[in-house]
């Protein structure tokens, strides 16, 4: 295993959209291979909030030296049309020596650093869930600046921010980084927009997958091209309001490949947390993405060797499926089934 180091400049990153098949890999690795990328926020870079770090945050208390320098490069020197492209600055992609179509790409995350101790959570445009109540008063858009603190008596650290514009009372919750984008690239020359996830996997924003979680994309390219983004701090399930508390991580990802004749389960998107396994739906149908990561998790369950239907029954009396977000244009659900209970499956898998 070899360590890689992966910054994200403006020649490591797109902004906006996915790397397609005629992209050039900015790094190439062995399977196995672990790499450590440093990733950018979009919020506090972005056109509707000046395409200007260092002013935007520094107007809202935040030292000009804790203002990061890449955010800063990358908004004054990478190429962006917001109405054409998606907000998300993806870095990569990482060739995987070895990867052709029919294998998966396992995506381990080992550990998240957080970059910065404050991020935004942002409501835009009237999109969101309720995109006809917000934003109020006719604003574009909404940015409020959260803050990670240290608690007085746990010394576990956690997230803040105001409750309003004009109190110095605060809401406090708990952090769970993950990276919302992580995702193969597509055929073809064509690059896809960063904001609908997909088979590719991208913009997912499913919060379970943290720090010892590994989301499995089946590739579609040749060397898989991976890449990430879309740092989170923490993030309700839903991402109600458009973003959560987006803010920069150093991500470790170790990068294995299953060849294609060892894959069990075929075309699925599924991750796993060292509880849980993770099976994944997606469609601009809510309803129809939770019919989806219900299949998912069929398949999953049945490969390890139980009925279809007894899966079925399992999932009703003991599956949680959560709406990962609705803000995607795609929507997400996710499942959360409990590794403990399937201790004989998992002991000898069919």
């Amino acid at each position: 295993m070899t360590v890689h180091s992966l910054s994200s400049t403006p020649s490591s990153v797109r902004w906006g959209e996915l790397p397609c098949a005629g992209d050039p890999p900015v790094l190439e690795v062995e399977p196995g291979d672990v790499v450590v990328v440093d990733t950018v926020s979009h919020e506090g870079i972005l056109e509707d909030q000046g395409r200007d770090p260092l002013a935007f945050f520094t107007a809202r208390g935040i030292e000009a030296a804790a203002v990061l320098a890449d955010a800063v490069e990358i908004a004054r020197s990478v190429e962006h049309d917001p109405r054409s492209r998606g907000p998300h600055v993806v870095t990569g992609p990482v060739a995987v020596r070895g990867a052709r179509p029919g294998d998966v790409l396992s995506v381990t995350v080992e550990e998240l650093q957080l970059r910065a101790d404050y991020g935004v959570v942002s409501n835009r445009h009237g999109r969101g869930a309720l995109p006809g109540q917000f934003p109020r008063d006719g604003a574009d858009v909404v940015s409020v600046l959260a803050r990670v603190e240290t608690d007085p008596v746990t010394g576990a650290r956690r997230g803040s921010l105001p409750a309003g514009p004009r109190t110095d009372a605060r809401v406090r919750f708990p952090l769970r980084p993950f990276l919302g984008l992580v995702g193969v690239a597509t055929p073809g020359p064509g690059r896809l927009h960063s904001v609908p996830p997909g088979a590719h996997g991208g913009n997912l924003d499913v919060s379970a997958l943290g720090a010892g979680s590994t989301l499995h994309l089946p590739v579609q390219v040749e060397g898989a091209l991976c890449y990430v983004g879309d740092p989170h701090y923490a993030q309700g399930d839903g991402e109600v309001a458009l973003t959560a508390f987006e803010a920069p991580l150093r991500a470790r990802l170790r990068l294995d490949l299953v060849p294609a004749g060892a894959v069990r389960v075929r075309g699925v998107l599924w991750g796993e947390t060292p509880e849980h396994l993770v099976p994944i739906g997606l469609d601009a149908d809510l309803d129809e993405a939770v019919r989806q990561a219900v299949r998912t998790a069929i398949a999953l369950l049945t490969d390890l060797g139980m009925d279809p239907a007894h899966a079925y029954a399992y999932l009703s009396a003991a599956g949680d499926f959560a709406v990962s977000q609705v803000v995607d244009r795609v929507a997400g659900v996710h499942g959360l089934l409990r590794k403990a209970d399937l201790a004989d499956l998992l002991a000898s898998p069919a």
